[in-house]
């Protein structure tokens, strides 16, 4: 069975995010496409800050994009 494809704006999103909560820098980003380059970096400053703001381990569960309710 076929999967379908993911939203790259979604998926850019979340690995910024990701890569941010690990502390990465913001030059990190993979990405050349503007759109998604941009949304990378939306989701890293998003990440930064919760990172900035001690939600990291089970403090920040709730905010991981990969835990589903």
């Amino acid at each position: 069975m076929k999967r379908q494809k993911r939203d790259m704006s979604a998926r850019a999103f979340k690995k910024g995010y990701m890569a941010g909560m690990a502390g990465k820098t913001k030059d990190a980003c993979p990405l050349d496409n503007p759109d998604t380059r941009h949304e990378w970096l939306s989701g890293w400053r998003e990440g930064r800050s919760d990172n900035w703001d001690g939600l990291i381990g089970v403090s920040g569960i709730h905010k991981l994009p990969n835990i589903t309710a």
